[in-house]
């Protein structure tokens, strides 16, 4: 997670800069004339899959992932909480536990982030009263470790998630990696797994897939490298962890956002050098809307569109890495691990670290560091949840690239679920796109072939204001339409066409299951703890026939999910 030196926060494009020609569409994407029908009562816009359709590829389940760091509350107060009502024997809130089981987390980036460069995995293990306190100097906060990766590894089993592991490349390296790899998954016999056995976890934790690092470009980032000597160090760390573990799967990281200088070359640098051994490099992409504090139309637009820079950074990233791969003379592909995206209005974050900056230069300070404090807890609009329901219409469009995704993050800190301290626990606006995917995609995912009336943004030129993709799980017979409208004047409607399914009879069986609308008047409503239902999906009013066609409304900035079986 990029602090305020990223300036931009793995995002769009810089204040001001505009694309000297229209933004690419994405793939089977056509753009029609703008409608001008301002009630869009006639389709301007279709979605079909023709009998002909090819596959993107299969649904990774990873891609429903989400990300867990030890910043502000999004493990203290947020996952755990011991003098919560709900907290069960291991301090585990289970208000919060639900909703994740609800949102559907298949798997869970831990333990960050910045905070892992500065992070020692030892002091999170063994009884509580005997672990040390410590600064962390990402987020300026007193760490108290009562959380580690027992108590996380416990957790994950409630909360039924892989856990996705980060080891720290900025104070430590190839030793804390491989105790750490040792601690976690070797058997009993050895003196690090007779620890873990020690604090009570008898059974090997199985742990997979281990990032190497966190964003170790980034200046921010304690102990960052040139590309040079991350791509020696991260070499060194895969090719010994694959020898104790050779089923690994480890993740390099890439550039810590799209504005880096290095973006790019430091996936190729970085691949080139360590190929044999990778199995994925990290993405990192958040956004938001600009001018959310004066509400400036061409901002909202923009913001509305922010899938079109996520389209680019994926393949910037995967040329990347298939030039490394040739290089070597590979057959593998490197994967994605989109393992931080989502909305952040880092303005906000960047406004409080110049202030804490200023003060920290009055002089030397020795007041303690706050434990825990509330950071980074944005509070979700309606257009941002169309905006993050875009964006995983897009992760699915590029599934055979990205095998991986982390919504960043899970609990308080830019989170899809809030709770309160002593008080309840609640879903974000964010939640709903997310949940529907993480529940109901599986299968095969498509992208449709779509027609569309066109949108202006200053950020990427024209682009069509409709986007959709389709999962169709052939041997269930279920499947699942998520599209939206990214228009912020203009409903638009359209037919669907979904009889080029395959494994579908001649005439075709298909029938609606489930259809629902997220959209608000007022795209800047909210979800709080005072009012936890304000913004919600609606059913939308659709009839599906047996051929699997029928005709929806969009109204401006709206999502829609469109369940159906055979």
């Amino acid at each position: 997670m990029t602090t305020h030196n990223s300036q931009y926060s793995a995002e769009t494009t810089h204040p001001g800069k505009q694309e000297s020609s229209p933004a690419p569409t994405a793939a089977g994407t056509t753009a029609s004339n703008v409608s001008t029908t301002g009630n869009a009562t006639t389709p301007d816009a279709s979605i079909a899959l023709n009998a002909d359709a090819t596959p993107v590829a299969d649904v990774p389940p990873r891609l429903f992932g989400s990300f867990v760091e030890h910043l502000g509350r999004c493990v203290y107060g947020g996952i755990y909480e011991p003098s919560h009502p709900t907290a069960d024997e291991n301090g585990f809130r289970q208000d919060v536990l639900d909703l994740v089981k609800e949102l559907g987390v298949t798997c869970v980036r831990y333990p960050g982030g910045n905070f892992v460069s500065n992070y020692n995995w030892e002091d999170g293990i063994g009884p509580r009263e005997n672990r040390p306190m410590r600064r962390d100097l990402a987020w300026h906060c007193t760490e108290t470790n009562e959380m580690g990766i027992d108590d996380f590894y416990r957790w994950s089993q409630k909360a039924g998630t892989e856990i996705m592991l980060a080891v720290n490349m900025g104070t430590r390296g190839l030793k804390a990696a491989l105790d750490e790899l040792e601690y976690v998954n070797g058997a009993p016999g050895t003196a690090w797994a007779d620890q873990r056995v020690a604090n009570g976890i008898e059974e090997p934790m199985d742990i997979k897939m281990w990032c190497i690092g966190n964003e170790m470009d980034g200046p921010w980032q304690v102990g960052h490298m040139s590309p040079e000597e991350y791509a020696g160090a991260v070499d060194k760390v895969a090719h010994a962890m694959k020898l104790a573990e050779s089923g690994l799967e480890l993740v390099a990281c890439g550039s810590s956002g799209a504005y880096m200088p290095t973006f790019g070359t430091w996936e190729k640098t970085v691949l080139t050098k360590a190929y044999e051994n990778l199995d994925f490099v990290s993405c990192h992409a958040y956004y938001f809307d600009r001018g959310h504090k004066t509400r400036t139309a061409a901002s909202m637009q923009d913001f509305l569109a922010s899938s079109e820079d996520m389209t680019k950074f994926i393949a910037t990233v995967s040329d990347a890495a298939d030039q490394a791969r040739e290089a070597n003379n590979g057959t593998k592909d490197i994967a994605l691990s989109f393992d931080e995206w989502g909305v952040w209005y880092s303005d906000k974050w960047n406004e409080q670290e110049d202030q804490w900056k200023a003060e920290a230069a009055q002089g030397l300070h020795h007041e303690p560091w706050p434990k825990s404090p509330h950071l980074l807890e944005d509070i979700y609009t309606a257009a941002d949840a169309v905006v993050e329901g875009s964006l995983m219409i897009t992760l699915l469009k590029h599934c055979d690239r990205v095998r991986s995704a982390s919504r960043a993050q899970l609990v308080n800190v830019i989170a899809p679920i809030m709770a309160e301290e002593h008080g309840p626990a609640w879903r974000q606006t964010t939640f709903y796109p997310f949940a529907e995917a993480a529940l109901h995609a599986r299968g095969q995912a498509y992208a449709p072939a779509i027609s569309s009336p066109t949108i202006h943004t200053e950020a990427y030129g024209d682009v069509p204001a409709i986007d959709a993709v389709v999962t169709w799980d052939e041997q269930a017979r279920t499947g699942l339409l998520l599209a939206v409208n990214r228009d912020a004047n203009t409903p638009h409607t359209l037919t669907i066409d979904l009889s080029g399914l395959p494994g579908l009879p001649g005439l075709g069986t298909l029938a609606l299951s489930k259809a629902q609308l997220l959209h608000e008047d007022d795209p800047y409503r909210t979800n709080t703890a005072e009012a936890p239902e304000a913004v919600t999906p609606q059913p939308l009013d659709i009839a599906m026939n047996a051929t699997g066609t029928c005709t929806a409304t969009l109204p401006v900035i709206s999502w829609i999910s469109v369940e159906f079986h055979g």
